[in-house]
């Protein structure tokens, strides 16, 4: 627990400290038992850590949501990352935030809804379970992710190059990518060999790599020395990775839904691979970080 108990919380095990903030419910702080933190410091030119995305993944075409003939303004990755959460629980090893529709959501998303977010710590790993649940009388047309931005490299002196990511399965394609924050498919090789892909900055020259059917449920992210990081996922079914030249993180996004194809132009409800919870129901989706130290 911090000093202003209200903005953020600290949680911890033996092998794990973590630290969420009140605003977007965003993890702030990934260290391990060395005292290494894993996340990228929210510093120019990228002034965020772990983002969460709700209740859209990528863009919309014009950054327009259209429901019912109407259209309402909704830009990229959603609100949620930008609004406080309310604390629902605080505990040593675990918290709960949660985000209702209010008279502002509904201004530019029309839907009822409550979106919580579980942070909960166990050894050396952080799981973080996302649930939506639809509150109104219609169906919920929603997607959620995960944006964490990890140091890359993650520690001083090591080339980015000496850095791969290992896929517990074979990941054969297709790769898609986005122009412009819309989607477009299989516009690029995939630059996977086998389970392995050996980073390099201008892997992201065309930004995001996108695997929309992953084989796999876990990657490790490591160079052949020191300190490594596993990153795994149940009920996701997407996975973006994505960083830029001028900034040093990597982001592997756990996703739940995707951007708009650059063809897309109806109704926000048609829009591919979105949940569509009705009444009442609710949908989850965990998200697992385990630290090794180096």
């Amino acid at each position: 627990m911090t000093d202003d108990a209200t903005d953020y919380h600290e949680i911890a095990s033996g092998g794990i400290t973590a630290r969420i903030k009140a605003d977007g419910a965003e993890l702030s702080l990934l260290r391990d038992a060395t005292g290494l933190d894993y996340l990228w410091p929210a510093t120019a030119p990228w002034p965020r850590h772990a983002p969460v995305l709700f209740p859209i993944v990528g863009r919309l075409r014009d950054d327009t949501l259209t429901h019912r003939g109407r259209d309402y303004r909704m830009t990229q990755h959603g609100f949620a990352r930008d609004r406080r959460f309310t604390w629902v629980e605080r505990t040593p090893d675990g918290c709960a935030l949660a985000l209702s529709d209010d008279a502002e959501t509904r201004a530019i998303y029309p839907f009822g809804f409550r979106f919580e977010v579980r942070y909960a710590v166990e050894g050396s790993t952080l799981a973080i379970t996302y649930t939506a649940t639809n509150t109104g009388d219609e169906v919920l047309p929603a997607s959620m992710g995960a944006h964490p931005a990890f140091r890359w490299p993650l520690t001083p002196g090591v080339a980015k190059e000496d850095y791969a990511l290992h896929f517990d399965a074979a990941e054969a394609g297709p790769m898609w990518g986005v122009e412009g924050g819309l989607l477009t498919e299989a516009n690029r090789p995939c630059p996977i060999a086998g389970q392995d892909l050996r980073l390099r900055v201008d892997l992201f020259a065309a930004d995001a790599l996108i695997l929309p059917k992953p084989a796999s449920r876990s990657v490790r992210y490591a160079a052949a020395t020191g300190p490594a990081l596993t990153v795994a996922w149940e009920g996701f079914q997407q996975l973006g990775i994505w960083s830029r030249a001028d900034a040093d993180f990597l982001c592997i996004e756990p996703w739940k839904g995707m951007a708009s194809p650059a063809d897309f132009d109806g109704e926000f409800v048609d829009k591919p691979w979105l949940m569509l919870i009705p009444p009442g129901e609710s949908r989850s989706a965990i998200h697992r970080m385990t630290v090794q130290p180096g």
